[in-house]
C-alpha cells in the first residue's frame, strides 16, 4: 500500500488541512493498492487563492512562452509515459497494451495540438473601428473522470494553459494516481506556482465547493449526465461559465449498402474497448432488418472473439474490468434488464467471465431484437455491452437514432457519398464515417443531455476565452 496523501497547491505538495484518507482499489484484484487523502472547503479555499493570485501574471504572459510551456508537458509525459501508464491500468483496469497505445498517448495528443492551435491564434480583430479582442476567462474549476483519466484531464488542462487561465483539478477519487504524476511533470515543466492546482476528494466536499465557488469563473466538467446536473445546479448562483461533457447513447447506423462484415464487426470491437467504458461508444447499432439474421451472426463471432484478461496480461484488442464496484453492479443490473425486457441473448449474459471469480470483469454482451423503448437501448450503460436494433428504412433509422436525450457521437456505416448524407442528419456532436481515427483537432461534445461547450481543437481552445470589444479603436 503506496500513500499519496498531499495536494498541489501553489506548486507544492502540502498537507490537507483536514486528514481524510481513501484507499484506492485495483478493480482486477478487488484490492486496495494505495491511498490519497480527501479534501475539504478548506484545501478548496487555498488552491482557488492560489490560483486567482496567479493569474494576473499568468494571463499576461507571452504566446511564445506558454506554447513553450506546453511543448515541455508533452515531452515530461512521454518520458513518463511507462509510469502513467502502469498507474492508470492498476486504478482503473485499462489492458496495459490500451493504456500504452491509447489513454497516455491521448494526453499527449492534447498538449501537442494545444500548442500549435496556440501559436497560429489571432487574438485580436479590427471591424471597423472596434477592436475584438480575446482574453483568458480566469480561474477554472476542472472535475474529472475515471474512464479515459489522463485523457479527459489534458483536453482541459491543455488548452486552459495555453489560454492564460489557472485552474484547479479534482480528478476522480477513483483513478487519482495518473493526476498525481501528471502534477509533478507540470511541475518539473516549470508552470509557475499556483497556475495549476490539484485538490483529490469527492463530489459533496470537493466538487461541490468548487462549482460553487465565487472566485472560480468558470468550471468544466466531464462525467454522468446526473453530476453534470449538480455540478451546473452549484455553479448557477454565481452565473460562471459552465462546460460539460456528459453521457451518450450513441447510435451506429449501418447502411443496407455496406460491408456487412466489416462494419458489423468493427462495431462490437469499438464498442468493446476500454471495456465499453467510453461516453461517446457506439452502443446502438442500427442494422436493416432483412440483414438482421446474418449481422447477428457477425456479431456474435465477433463479441465471442474478444478476450477478457488481466490487465498486465492481455494482448491486443482484450479487455480488461470494469473500473469500479458500482459500475460493475450498474453493468450486471442492465444487462439482467435486457434479457428481462425481451431482447434477445446473442453473446455473453450476466457474471463474470469463465476462469474468473474476483475482480470486476463483465462478459462481452451482444443483445438483438431490441426495441428503441426498452430501457438498455436509453440507458447509458457504461459497459461491453451492445444492442442491435432492426430498422426498415433509412428515415426509420435516422428517426431512432435521433430518438433519445443523447447526442454526444454518432456512427455511419457505408459507401461515403450516402455515410454523409446521414451524417448530417444524426443530433450529435460528432459523427465518425467508416471508422475513421480520432481527430485530435475536431471539436468534441454534445447536443441535449450530453453536455454544453465543446473540448477538444480551436472550439475547445476558445472555450476558455472572452470576447472584449473596444468600440472607437485607433490603430496606432
Amino acid at each position: 500500500m503506496k500513500d499519496y496523501l498531499k495536494f498541489y497547491i501553489n506548486g507544492e505538495w502540502v498537507d490537507p488541512v483536514e486528514p481524510r484518507t481513501l484507499e484506492v482499489e485495483n478493480p482486477a484484484t478487488e484490492e486496495p493498492f494505495a491511498r490519497i487523502s480527501l479534501g475539504s472547503k478548506a484545501d478548496v479555499d487555498k488552491a482557488v487563492a492560489a490560483a486567482k493570485a496567479a493569474f494576473p501574471s499568468f494571463s499576461q504572459t507571452s504566446v511564445e512562452y506558454r506554447a513553450d510551456l506546453l511543448d515541455k508537458i508533452t515531452a515530461g509525459i512521454q518520458k513518463r509515459l511507462p509510469e502513467l501508464a502502469s498507474a492508470i491500468s492498476d486504478e482503473m483496469g485499462a489492458p496495459m497494451w490500451l493504456a500504452n497505445a491509447a489513454q497516455v498517448p491521448a494526453g499527449m495528443g492534447h498538449f501537442a495540438t494545444a500548442a500549435a492551435i496556440l501559436r497560429g491564434f489571432e487574438w485580436e480583430e479590427l471591424k471597423g473601428t472596434t477592436l475584438l479582442r480575446k482574453e483568458a476567462i480566469g480561474v477554472c474549476g476542472f472535475i474529472t473522470p475515471w474512464n479515459w483519466p489522463l485523457n479527459q484531464i489534458a483536453c482541459k488542462v491543455a488548452p486552459a494553459l495555453a489560454a492564460g487561465c489557472t485552474m484547479v483539478l479534482k480528478p476522480s477519487e477513483i483513478a487519482p494516481l495518473d493526476a498525481l504524476i501528471f502534477a509533478e511533470i507540470l511541475h518539473e515543466a516549470g508552470v509557475p506556482k499556483g497556475v495549476f492546482n490539484l485538490v483529490n476528494g469527492d463530489g459533496p466536499n470537493v466538487g461541490a465547493v468548487l462549482s460553487a465557488h465565487p472566485d472560480v469563473d468558470m468550471m468544466s466538467f466531464t462525467g454522468s449526465t446526473r453530476a453534470g446536473v449538480l455540478v451546473a445546479q452549484a455553479a448557477a448562483p454565481t452565473v460562471k461559465r459552465v462546460a460539460q461533457e456528459l453521457g451518450g447513447k450513441s447510435p451506429n447506423i449501418v447502411l443496407p449498402t455496406a460491408d456487412l462484415k466489416k462494419a458489423v464487426a468493427g462495431g462490437v470491437m469499438q464498442m468493446m474497448t476500454n471495456t465499453g467504458q467510453s461516453c461517446n461508444a457506439p452502443s446502438r447499432m442500427f442494422v436493416q432488418k432483412d440483414q438482421q439474421d446474418e449481422a447477428i451472426a457477425i456479431a456474435k463471432a465477433a463479441a465471442e472473439s474478444v478476450k477478457v484478461m488481466m490487465p498486465g496480461e492481455a494482448t491486443p484488442g482484450a479487455i480488461g474490468p470494469i473500473s469500479n464496484g458500482n459500475q460493475f453492479q450498474k453493468v450486471q443490473d442492465l444487462i439482467q434488464v435486457g434479457i428481462d425486457e425481451g431482447a434477445t441473448l446473442v453473446a455473453g449474459g450476466t457474471g463474470r467471465p469463465e476462469g474468473f471469480n474476483k475482480g470486476y470483469f463483465t462478459r462481452p454482451t451482444v443483445f438483438a431484437n431490441v426495441t428503441n423503448q426498452m430501457t438498455i437501448a436509453r440507458e447509458e450503460i457504461f459497459g461491453p455491452v451492445l444492442c442491435i436494433l432492426p430498422y426498415d428504412t433509412l428515415d426509420d433509422a435516422i428517426e431512432m437514432a435521433n430518438d433519445t436525450v443523447y447526442g454526444l457521437a454518432g456512427y455511419v456505416q457505408g459507401p461515403d457519398k450516402e455515410a454523409q448524407a446521414v451524417a448530417r442528419q444524426i443530433r450529435a456532436g460528432q459523427i465518425q464515417v467508416n471508422g475513421a481515427s480520432p481527430d485530435f483537432s475536431a471539436p468534441f461534445g454534445g447536443y441535449g443531455q450530453s453536455g454544453n461547450g465543446r473540448e477538444w481543437g480551436e472550439l475547445g481552445f476558445e472555450e476558455f476565452l472572452e470576447t472584449k470589444a473596444v468600440i472607437g479603436y485607433k490603430a496606432a
